[in-house]
């Protein structure tokens, strides 16, 4: 994580007094569904077969440092501070980096599915797997319609937290 990722206070207090998580630069999320997207792309064209299995598992891992330790810990995260970050201007804003982490959870979830279903002979489980985690891959990295992001938040509505 640098310094181009995160403010330098931790936290921030919120209008009801807890703590939130100090924001992440929401063009960072964005870039990494875009390269995820491109993989999942090639894991549908691919179609059944053990190629587009061994892919969906490696898209299935990439998930994995994202849903337990936030976006930056991907290496779509990575890719992002190093190549694109330096050549952007500051964000506009920033955002709260636990909306995208249940998001890396939820693809985690989609696609992990697709590689089991895979492995246990599912026909077609992978690449319909694979078709849907690229539909909110391409809607957050095209038009910044995060579903993963719209569920954890619809899920603290319903617990009445208010977002």
């Amino acid at each position: 994580m640098t310094s181009s990722d995160r403010p330098a206070a931790p936290t921030d207090p919120s209008p009801s007094g807890t703590s939130e998580p100090a924001g992440i630069d929401p063009r960072g999320p964005r870039v990494g569904a875009g390269i995820t997207a491109a993989l999942l792309a090639v894991v549908v064209l691919l179609g059944p077969g053990t190629e587009a299995l061994a892919l969906l598992a490696v898209v299935a891992l990439s998930f994995l440092p994202g849903a337990l330790l936030g976006t930056h810990a991907t290496w779509q995260g990575w890719l992002f501070r190093t190549l694109v970050r330096a050549r952007l201007g500051a964000p506009e804003h920033l955002e709260d980096p636990r909306p995208p982490q249940f998001a890396q959870l939820v693809g985690l979830l989609v696609t992990a599915a697709g590689v089991a279903l895979g492995l246990a002979g599912v026909p077609g489980a992978v690449p319909w797997a694979a078709g849907v985690a690229f539909l909110a891959a391409a809607l957050n990295a095209t038009v910044g319609l995060c579903l993963g992001c719209e569920l954890y938040l619809l899920g603290r509505r319903f617990r009445g937290v208010r977002v």
